[in-house]
């Protein structure tokens, strides 16, 4: 099977939905040249920098009939759109008693690794899974991001796709033929009976490198990536934790209030699974501190493969 990057097949997804859906079209403060060049300017426009009108210039159009699909970028520039998002892109289907639907796609990349500093490394997205009325996707492969991105631009919901900055070279298995991706269906990446890590994005690939390492010492991991963050897929990792017993959350962004804290409590607020721990779930997240723009402080911040390993062999030790 080809490979291609994970940029590639996010902007394979887009051209296969504008294709198959003329109502479907994309803004950004830079529209992709190879889209302007298939599509033309009326379909892809490149705006001024002003996300708040972008975001609610989506929200006008999708309850008009269309599909736009919005790009953020760094998701630090979604910020000054928070009323645009929170009380309007999140309500506005309740709000019109479902008379109308708002079918809006909004990406942003998130995570660091890019020396790119506080403001530009931020992983935030457990701010916006508070909302109700927003669907959430975190690709974590090519395969992934192209499958998950069919399906949000094909939901009739507002939905965001987190998309991690230090992914969109990664180079993984893509198909030629179409296929689509369901929200709200985790996938196992490697199957254990010891512990499982339910790792975000970038992690996934830690969690699997340090699955490696740790299967040298004797330790069998299971790596579940949720994919979706609205609606997660509890059952896929309270099973998962019913057989291995043991659980390892690792997530680039910091742990107070984050998407790690609605995993673990997905876990130990189920009965039939929490009879089944045999030790305390563990979290490896980023340090809670602004991400700092020095190489070194920026590697001492997030979490990677020797940290979830360490986190494991913690658990192990229970």
């Amino acid at each position: 099977m080809r490979q291609i990057t994970y940029a590639q097949a996010g902007l394979e997804a887009f051209t296969e939905e504008m294709r198959r859906d003329d109502t479907v079209f994309h803004l950004s403060t830079d529209g992709p040249k190879p889209l302007v060049d298939e599509f033309g300017t009326s379909r892809v426009r490149s705006t001024p920098i002003a996300e708040g009108a972008l975001t609610g210039m989506a929200i006008g159009a999708a309850g008009c009939g269309f599909r736009p699909i919005i790009d953020w970028r760094m998701v630090t520039f979604c910020f000054v759109a928070m009323d645009q998002i929170v009380n309007q892109a999140s309500k506005i289907h309740y709000m019109f008693g479902g008379q109308t639907k708002f079918p809006i796609l909004y990406r942003a990349s998130v995570g660091g690794g890019t020396r790119l500093a506080a403001q530009h490394s931020q992983s935030p997205y457990s701010m916006f899974m508070n909302l109700a009325g927003l669907k959430m996707i975190l690709p974590s492969t090519p395969y992934d991001v192209k499958g998950l991105l069919k399906s949000a631009i094909r939901d009739d919901n507002p939905v965001i796709s987190f998309e991690s900055t230090r992914l969109q070279t990664f180079e993984g298995e893509v198909p030629d033929e179409e296929y689509t991706i369901p929200l709200g269906q985790a996938d196992i990446k490697r199957e254990g009976k010891d512990v499982t890590i339910v790792a975000l994005a970038w992690l996934v690939h830690e969690a699997l490198a340090a699955a490696e390492t740790l299967a040298a010492e004797g330790i069998d991991v299971e790596v579940v990536d949720p994919r979706t963050l609205v609606p997660m897929d509890a059952e896929t990792i309270r099973a998962s934790v019913r057989k291995t017993g043991r659980l390892i959350v690792a997530d680039e962004a910091g742990p107070t209030a984050g998407a790690s804290a609605e995993i673990a409590t997905l876990v130990t607020e189920d009965p039939a699974t929490f009879a089944c721990l045999k030790a305390a779930p563990k979290r490896v997240c980023a340090l809670q501190v602004p991400i700092p723009y020095s190489p070194v402080l920026e590697d001492h911040v997030f979490p990677d493969r020797d940290k979830i390993a360490a986190g494991v062999r913690a658990v192990m030790a229970n």
